[in-house]
């Protein structure tokens, strides 16, 4: 290197790279050429580019090879056991008959009929055919409702209705029609309740026998229990219908004590006594519609 007059300069041939300039993108002025920098920094993009490309290509391919490959083996019969299957890997399916020499169930169009109802059978003297007696209406020495238990006493059956009534209640019973008359007596403590049962044709003539009621039931005493509710004593008495029966009780003490609203164990008597004839009767028309529908 050499100074003259115009200041250094380097030693080689004309256009020469300097030392600061080893990839030649520089001039022999210390400003870079940015143009040729994005130039060459844009062509190696391009290469890597294309190169992800063509190996994205050549994995699709060779998995679309495996697939195919697949599909056609699956697709072909299976010698091993004679099963053909589909392009889905499934078994193909098998060839259903078309008809049956067996006729199919048929079903009626027609609802059937519902159970016959139990009351329907206790409406009618024409439908309620069961025998009729004091000993099927109470049944047994003793009566067990609930925790309670009540001795029976006597029981009498007249078809002359009035002759175990009192005051207007005879009448009653025999203006519509009273078939028959069934009393049976209970006893618990002192307590005595006669319940009596009168029988009709129709359900239109019970009811309205319980309607027009007055007077009351005769009590009934015999068999260890002492005459009660008689000689004007206060007693407590009910009435109800169900079906063509009309059902009463009378119930007071035995000592003859006037009944008052206090008295717990007397309605109580006469609440269970009624409740229970209610069942009796009932369970006449269950027995009865159940034999009907054995029957149809």
């Amino acid at each position: 290197m050499s100074f003259g007059q115009g200041g250094p300069s380097w030693g080689g041939p004309e256009g020469q790279q300097s030392p600061q300039d080893p990839y030649g993108t520089h001039s022999t002025s210390d400003t870079p050429d940015w143009a040729a920098l994005a130039d060459a920094s844009a062509a190696r993009a391009r290469r890597r580019r294309w190169t992800y490309i063509g190996g994205g290509v050549l994995a699709t391919a060779v998995v679309g090879a495996i697939v195919a490959t697949a599909v056609v083996t699956t697709n072909s019969n299976d010698p091993d056991n004679g099963t053909t299957t589909s392009a889905s890997g499934l078994p193909a399916p098998e060839t259903l008959p078309t008809g049956s020499a067996q006729p199919g169930p048929s079903f009626s169009s027609q609802a059937p009929p519902p159970p016959p109802n139990p009351r329907d059978f206790i409406s009618s003297a024409q439908k309620d055919k069961l025998p009729l007696s004091a000993d099927s209406l109470f049944p047994g020495k003793k009566l067990k409702f609930g925790d309670r238990a009540y001795a029976k006493g006597a029981t009498n059956r007249t078809t002359t209705c009035s002759a175990g009534a009192q005051g207007a209640l005879g009448a009653v019973l025999t203006n519509n029609g009273c078939d028959q008359l069934i009393r049976a007596t209970y006893s618990t403590n002192g307590v005595a309740v006669t319940v009596g049962v009168a029988v009709f044709d129709t359900a239109a003539q019970a009811s309205k026998a319980k309607e027009q009621a007055s007077g009351g039931l005769a009590s009934l005493p015999g068999a260890g229990v002492p005459t009660f509710c008689r000689a004007g004593a206060i007693c407590r008495k009910t009435t109800n219908a169900y079906g063509r029966y009309a059902y009463f009780t009378v119930g007071g003490f035995t000592s003859g004590r006037n009944v008052v609203t206090t008295d717990k164990g007397v309605y109580t008597a006469g609440d269970d006594l009624a409740e229970f004839t209610f069942r009796q009767i009932h369970q006449r028309g269950k027995v009865q519609a159940s034999a009907a529908a054995a029957g149809s």
